[in-house]
């Protein structure tokens, strides 16, 4: 069950990180892949520098979103998007 909730705020996280993108995200399917992946690279980079977003589900959404944003800013770099 947990694995469902972290897909799910992952999906979340993907479309509020292309909302935030201003049409500069992959397109709808690939935000939402973006952001389950960038569920954990935000835990990761918030776990190196020791910072939390707080707890619970809002929490855990911020930084699933922050990690998603990174990762679509990334992906725009190695595509060449402006």
């Amino acid at each position: 069950m947990e694995i469902i909730y972290f897909i799910l705020v992952g999906i979340a996280s993907g479309f509020f990180a292309g909302w935030l993108m201003k049409g500069k995200g992959a397109g709808l399917i690939i935000n939402l892949l973006l952001g389950i992946v960038g569920a954990v690279i935000g835990g990761w980079l918030l776990d190196i520098f020791n910072i939390s977003l707080g707890s619970g589900f809002v929490g855990q959404l911020l930084t699933a979103t922050l990690g998603a944003v990174a990762l679509i800013f990334v992906v725009n770099l190695l595509r060449g998007k402006k």
